[in-house]
């Protein structure tokens, strides 16, 4: 018997990036603490993105890990750049499930392919990471004012997004640091707008978490054998402050959880970091 009684009881989120790493992990975490879930995934190549990316029977997995926790499930595939697309997937979820109480903006991508330039690596890392998760509000927000009863809106940023170590000019990171900084200008702006309407905005800020788009060759091989020679074949230390490596997904989803909860309902506009000292170092 699963317990329907959690903090989270009755509510319903919208979790972009579903189908595998932190968006799983968080749409299995609400659904034990009582929450249905949207789950939307682009499940598609992205030819920018140097590590392959979620498929459908990722996010059928998901929907599955759902249920078996006692959730209802509504799993779509769409892609948070096509506002339209992701509109019509957003609002045939709440429709199905019977409203929305969090949304998780959570989908984005990290290192660039070398295939393409500088130029299409920045462009392509800001129309995933800051125009998909504008996108993602604007498709949600209407209905959590409508309905009335409050909420709470978690964007996924990164400790990237309150540093700019890593930056070189080469693309590979310049276009994702960017991205992520402009998420909390974005939520900044999201929790003057919706106050009145009782719905937090939040973003977290992770360092290196242990899923696909950090657990992949490509970052590996910039770990273990970067174009300036200075590799000496093993993962070195990833910066953080406590004497740790990545952080596992539910790390984060435990932040993304109390965020979302009563526990933090005077808790808006706020940069949360998750990153095990990275940002303090």
């Amino acid at each position: 018997m699963v317990d329907r009684t959690g903090r989270h009881a009755g509510r319903v989120a919208v979790i972009t990036g579903a189908a595998r790493g932190q968006g799983r992990s968080h749409a299995w975490r609400l659904a034990e603490e009582g929450a249905d879930v949207v789950a939307i995934d682009v499940c598609a190549p992205n030819p920018g993105v140097a590590y392959p990316m979620a498929t459908p029977a990722e996010l059928e997995e998901t929907a599955a890990g759902v249920r078996e926790r006692g959730g209802r499930v509504s799993a779509h595939v769409a892609d948070v750049r096509d506002a339209e697309g992701l509109g019509k997937a957003v609002t045939a979820g709440i429709e199905e499930l019977g409203g929305v109480d969090a949304v998780l903006a959570n989908a984005g991508i990290g290192m660039a392919s070398p295939d393409v330039t500088p130029a299409q690596a920045f462009r392509n890392q800001l129309d995933v990471n800051t125009v998909g998760v504008w996108n993602t509000v604007q498709a949600a927000a209407p209905a959590m004012i409508a309905q009335g009863r409050g909420g709470a809106i978690v964007v996924t940023s990164s400790s990237m997004g309150l540093t700019g170590r890593g930056g070189d000019g080469s693309g590979q990171m310049d276009g994702y640091i960017a991205s992520k900084h402009a998420l909390v200008g974005l939520v900044r702006a999201w929790a003057h707008w919706l106050a009145p309407h009782s719905i937090r905005v939040n973003s977290v800020h992770p360092s290196g978490v242990a899923t696909p788009m950090v657990l992949n060759d490509a970052v590996a091989a910039l770990f273990t054998d970067p174009p300036d020679g200075s590799g000496t074949g093993q993962v070195p230390d990833v910066g953080n402050l406590l004497p740790v490596g990545l952080l596992e997904p539910g790390d984060v989803a435990d932040a993304v959880a109390w965020l979302c909860s009563d526990e933090a309902r005077y808790v808006t506009g706020i940069a949360l970091p998750v990153d095990a000292g990275f940002t303090a170092r």
